[in-house]
């Protein structure tokens, strides 16, 4: 079974995260699948890339089953670290440099890194039984993801960092609200939204829209956000092996179970 599902859907390419036994809990070996998808894809040239996945779930972020594992030897741990977070912020990067635009259709909770794979995108449909919360305060871990390189441009400093703080959960509409999201409706009406706008999209030149997408994501602009996921990961590898931040691990995946 591929972790990474590829459509071809009226000139756009849709890319599934397919894990939904886990909630599109992210790995090593989707990350790695997803960053190969993406670079097939920009050889293509599609209309517009697009974002989802099979399931409940958006995506809950880093497996921490997944870390839990590795906690053998604390070099064995940091390594698993540095390597997934490393792969998940040069997803991010890849869709930032994407020539077409970036649509998510986000059919359920968004949790802990992932939430940078919708920032990622330049539009989003959100289902109205989505929502979009850290937990990087409730297991001890650093945010990765773009939660300090990416939101608080988004929606404002204070408010990127009171909901980290308090581990607060933005509701479909907050998210909206915020800027986060473009559109929110029913759960079946995500893609068909995305459809629209891929459709509006294929009426005018693609040009524009590469040369617009290059104009906001510039060179300057991509190495900015590339040196503060950088900072990002350093602190999470900073934290991901002290004491307590394992027994956050353990704690939280037996509150989840």
């Amino acid at each position: 079974m591929t972790l990474v599902d590829t459509e071809h859907k009226d000139g756009a390419i849709w890319l599934y995260l397919n894990r939904p036994a886990r909630h599109n809990a992210l790995t090593q070996s989707l990350l790695d699948e997803l960053f190969t998808a993406i670079k097939l894809a920009e050889a293509k040239k599609p209309t517009a890339l697009v974002l989802s996945a099979r399931g409940r779930s958006f995506s809950t972020g880093g497996d921490i089953a997944g870390f839990l594992d590795h906690t053998g030897s604390q070099d064995r741990l940091l390594s698993y670290a540095d390597q997934l977070v490393g792969a998940l912020h040069d997803v991010i990067l890849s869709l930032l440099a994407f020539p077409s635009p970036v649509l998510a259709a986000v059919n359920g909770p968004v949790t802990g890194g992932s939430t940078g794979l919708v920032l990622a995108a330049d539009m989003v449909a959100l289902s109205n039984t989505a929502f979009i919360q850290p937990y990087y305060s409730e297991v001890g871990f650093a945010p990765d993801g773009g939660w300090t390189a990416m939101l608080p441009e988004k929606i404002g400093t204070a408010k990127a960092l009171e909901i980290q703080y308090l581990n607060s959960r933005l509701s479909a509409e907050d998210a909206q609200r915020f800027g986060l999201a473009a559109h929110v409706c029913a759960p079946s009406n995500v893609e068909p939204k995305i459809t629209e706008w891929v459709t509006g999209m294929s009426h005018r030149f693609a040009q524009t829209h590469v040369a617009t997408r290059q104009n906001v994501w510039d060179e300057p602009r991509l190495q900015l956000v590339k040196e503060r996921l950088d900072r990002e990961k350093a602190r999470f590898l900073d934290l991901i092996a002290r004491p307590e931040t394992l027994a956050g691990m353990q704690e939280f995946t037996k509150q989840s179970a």
